[in-house]
Order: C-alpha cells, then sequence, then structure tokens
C-alpha cells in the first residue's frame, strides 16, 4: 500500500547532486538548506533500500546527523555524497545483523483505491514490491546500478564487492524482476518459455 508522504522512486528523477552555495552564512546555516534541500533525494534513495517508510526516516535521520558532526570536512565538498554513502552502509550493516529481513507477503497486503488517472503510482507500488521479494543482494545491486544509475564499479566500491559480483547479482535480480512483474508490469507472473527470461 502506497501512502501521501511515501516518496517518489519514478518519473520525478531530479539531479541526486545536491549542492548548497550560501556565501557569508555560518556551517549551521549552510548545513540547514543542504538538509532542506538534500532531504526528499535521500529519503527516496533510502526507500529503494529498504522498502520501508518509517526504517528510511531513520536511516535518513543517521545520515544527516553524521553528515552534520563531519561537516567541517565535507561540507565544502560533496555533502550529498557523504550521506548517501551513510545511508548505504546503515543499510547494508542492518542485512548483516538481522541476515533476512521479514517481509509481508504482497499477497496479504491489500492496495488501498487507487483513484483514476494514478497508473504511475500503481507501478511504482508494484515495483517496489517486487523489489522486496528480491534477495538482498540482488535488491541492492539493482537499486544502486538501475535506479540510482551508478556504474557498476561505484556500485561494486560502495557494497564492498567485486564488479563480478555486481554484475551477476543485477542480472539475476533483473531477471527476477521481469519474472515478479510479468511482461505487462502489472506484477502478474507471465510463464516463461524453458530457456528465455521474460
Amino acid at each position: 500500500m502506497t501512502s501521501d508522504c511515501a516518496p517518489a522512486l519514478l518519473g520525478e528523477r531530479d539531479d541526486e547532486r545536491v549542492r548548497v552555495v550560501a556565501a557569508g552564512s555560518t556551517p549551521a546555516e549552510r548545513f540547514t538548506a543542504f538538509a532542506a534541500a538534500s532531504t526528499p533525494a535521500l529519503s527516496r534513495i533510502a526507500y529503494l533500500l529498504c522498502g520501508d517508510q518509517h526504517r528510511a526516516g531513520d536511516l535518513v535521520q543517521l545520515a544527516l546527523e553524521r553528515t552534520y558532526l563531519a561537516w567541517g570536512r565535507v561540507g565544502d565538498g560533496d555533502p550529498f555524497a557523504y550521506a548517501r554513502r551513510v545511508i548505504a552502509t546503515a543499510r547494508i550493516d542492518g542485512w548483516r545483523r538481522t541476515r533476512r529481513d521479514v517481509l509481508s507477503d504482497p499477497a496479504d497486503l491489500r492496495p488501498a483505491p487507487v483513484p483514476d488517472g494514478t497508473r504511475t503510482v500503481v507501478d511504482r507500488d508494484a515495483l517496489v514490491r517486487a523489489l522486496r521479494r528480491l534477495p538482498e543482494a540482488q535488491r541492492r545491486v539493482v537499486v544502486l546500478r538501475h535506479l540510482l544509475d551508478r556504474s557498476e564499479a561505484q556500485t561494486a566500491d560502495e557494497l564492498g564487492i567485486s564488479v563480478g559480483a555486481v554484475k551477476s547479482s543485477g542480472s539475476r535480480g533483473l531477471a527476477r524482476l521481469r519474472q515478479l512483474l510479468g511482461a505487462d508490469g502489472t506484477g502478474e507472473t507471465t510463464p516463461a518459455r524453458k530457456g528465455t527470461v521474460r
């Protein structure tokens, strides 16, 4: 089920790099401006990585706290990249601690009534549900590579794995997403012929 407060995931891609220039202001004012400008994009990244609005909010809060503490080092560089890396690292640490997320079966979730003209919301919901059903390693690679447009090398560096692992996990993850979403993207599984990937 989607909600009005869920971050935009598809169709609203803006430049993920956020740079705030505030000449003559204090470091606290510059950080406040950065936080206000970057929170929507950081929330979208966190939600895609964990699939839970409340957990995503916790990840964004942690990222902003750590960015504030490191502002003297990162404030004049690329604070958004620093905050994004904090989110990815914190989520990976969570995966390592729990080893397996306990997720609701999408069949048990009753979708809310959708007003006319909201096909994008329905598609976004189906994609997020399908992402949540991927194994953790595949989900991380698919989100970083294909939803956040990271290169194979950047993805491997952020996840601490080899480029070969990125390629194989990404390939298997995309094949599984195609299977989960079906050929028409509705979430209905379409049987594939032997030896083909739908």
